[in-house]
């Protein structure tokens, strides 16, 4: 079921491409997971050059991640909490693809800790990217996250539990 926040959501993110001069279908699929309730908003592929995917993509997904932002600010000004909706924008499985490079990122620093007792920092992670590995480490026992240093070098630390500390 398409919700009003989901038809938002297209609108807005078709206008932001047609402002680019960029013509694309945009679909919306409510997606539930451990986070809770989220909207993905997909950019079709094919009407785009490879040229203008990279594009929208950015180097490390920087560009979808700046879109992303700027989707979750602009759909939810001036809602309640409650009535605020997440958006993920994905494109050509990006987004996809990188979760599970994080999941697998998140178990390879976990087994790395539990193995070597020594906390172990992740860089180069937008927050976003953080938040989802805080959430991934979570699952694995024996191990605990905090984040260290400030934009635009801000890292996910993993230690052993209980050695937590900022």
């Amino acid at each position: 079921m398409v919700t009003d926040a989901a038809t938002a959501g297209v609108n807005w993110l078709t206008s932001l491409l047609t402002m680019q001069g960029l013509t694309s279908t945009v679909t919306a699929h409510p997606v539930e997971d451990e986070s809770g309730e989220s909207c993905w908003l997909t950019i079709a592929e094919e009407p785009l050059s490879s040229e203008q995917v990279q594009a929208l993509i950015g180097e490390g997904g920087a560009v979808l991640d700046s879109i992303q932002y700027l989707a979750n600010t602009t759909l939810n000004l001036g809602k309640g909490q409650d009535e605020q909706q997440a958006f993920t924008i994905e494109l050509a499985g990006y987004r996809a693809k990188r979760l599970e490079e994080l999941k697998t990122m998140a178990a390879e620093a976990a087994e790395r800790v539990l193995a070597s007792g020594e906390e172990y920092e992740m860089q180069g992670l937008s927050s976003a990217e953080r938040r989802q590995m805080h959430h991934f480490l979570a699952a694995h026992e024996g191990v605990a996250t905090f984040s260290r240093g400030r934009e635009p070098d801000r890292r996910l630390v993993v230690c052993l539990a209980g050695a937590a500390a900022e």
